[in-house]
């Protein structure tokens, strides 16, 4: 099986055995002990927005969710519960900053292995004097997310969405669904398919 626990997606699609013995279907991964089944299956399992962005993008089907104890969602205990390696990790952190006044917001995309580069790469990509995280309240009302689970998919339509190359170029990749709850698990490829995603060098440092 190639390397993260990633089933080529013709061998998902058809059912094929991926190793000769065992059958798996779309939306199944394995990253440390945690195994994902299809979101399709289990939508209760994510945001009410993160659906609604699955299901537009048509990828309900092709990305996986594993329910969990919200007791251990954050990153650093999702890493020791389940056995998850910081670079099949990825945490999506929201960043402001103002210009004239006016408010400039964007989420990031890092591998828990690196820490966003908030006052260089995302500062620059804001075109403000200072970038900073948001509060843990403004993040979860301008998301309508739990804190914890704070994903890429399903924020706020106007706002853009950084993803360090890095994460993208994971076989599998572990990011919030939106809810403590659980759990997406997803080839890191996919999160070029959501709207306003910009891909980059250099976001993680």
């Amino acid at each position: 099986m190639p390397a993260g626990g990633w089933i080529p997606p013709a061998t998902r699609r058809l059912g094929l055995p991926a190793d000769g013995t065992t059958m798996t279907m779309t939306g199944t991964f394995k990253l440390g002990s945690l195994v994902s089944g299809p979101a399709a299956l289990r939508p209760d399992l994510v945001a009410e927005t993160t659906r609604a962005a699955l299901v537009r993008a048509g990828l309900l089907d092709e990305v996986g969710v594993v329910e969990i104890d919200p007791a251990v969602s954050d990153t650093a205990a999702t890493q020791r519960e389940f056995g998850v390696h910081p670079g099949a990790l990825a945490n999506c952190v929201v960043v402001g900053g103002k210009r004239e006044g006016t408010e400039r917001l964007a989420a990031c995309v890092v591998l828990a292995s690196t820490r966003a580069d908030v006052n260089g790469a995302v500062r620059r990509f804001l075109d403000v004097r200072k970038a900073s995280f948001l509060s843990m309240e403004r993040a979860v009302a301008l998301t309508g997310m739990e804190y914890g689970g704070i994903t890429p998919i399903g924020l706020p339509a106007d706002w853009p969405v950084l993803v360090d190359r890095r994460a993208a170029q994971t076989d599998v990749v572990l990011i919030g669904s939106g809810v403590r709850r659980s759990k997406i698990l997803l080839p890191g490829v996919l999160l070029s398919r959501f709207p306003n995603v910009e891909v980059t060098d250099g976001l993680g440092l």
